[in-house]
């Protein structure tokens, strides 16, 4: 678990992370250089979650033997169902990182809401949802590695 109390913003107990895979972990379906690393440290103190359509229908090799637990969805309804996850989960209790515009309901309803601009691009509607913007995912799994960092960009 990462617990951080941002002033403004609120005490977190975070217990997970729920990920979209292409254009957020991966690009065009292979995973981006050093992610599988940066998911290893932080599932040390977090319960790692990746949900996706599989556009490309290689997360599950590009994932294995890692620490998630991949959980692919049929392509319709994909904000609806993001969104259902997340809620099953407890949203108060997740960070959720995603660029497409199907990510935009997880991101607005989960703690932290971190939404991606890379390769892929990142949907308008998904980056107004979210609480956090970043242009890496490295920057955003660093934030989890470095929480005093939301501090810092969320407290009021």
């Amino acid at each position: 678990m990462i617990s951080i109390d941002i002033p403004g913003f609120g005490k977190l107990e975070l217990s997970y992370l729920v990920s979209d895979y292409n254009g957020t972990l991966a690009l065009d379906g292979l995973l981006l250089p050093g992610v599988a690393d940066a998911l290893s440290a932080i599932a040390n103190h977090i319960d790692i979650h990746v949900i996706t359509a599989d556009t490309f229908g290689l997360a599950q090799s590009q994932l294995n033997g890692l620490p998630v637990s991949l959980t692919v969805t049929p392509v319709e309804n994909q904000a609806e169902t993001k969104l259902d996850f997340i809620s099953k989960l407890g949203t108060s209790s997740t960070v959720a990182i995603g660029n497409g515009r199907n990510d935009r309901k997880m991101l607005e309803a989960a703690a932290v809401g971190i939404a991606l601009i890379q390769r892929e691009g990142g949907s308008a509607i998904s980056l107004a949802s979210a609480d956090i913007i970043c242009t890496s995912i490295h920057d955003a799994l660093a934030l989890l590695q470095n929480p005093k960092r939301m501090t810092a960009t969320l407290r009021s």
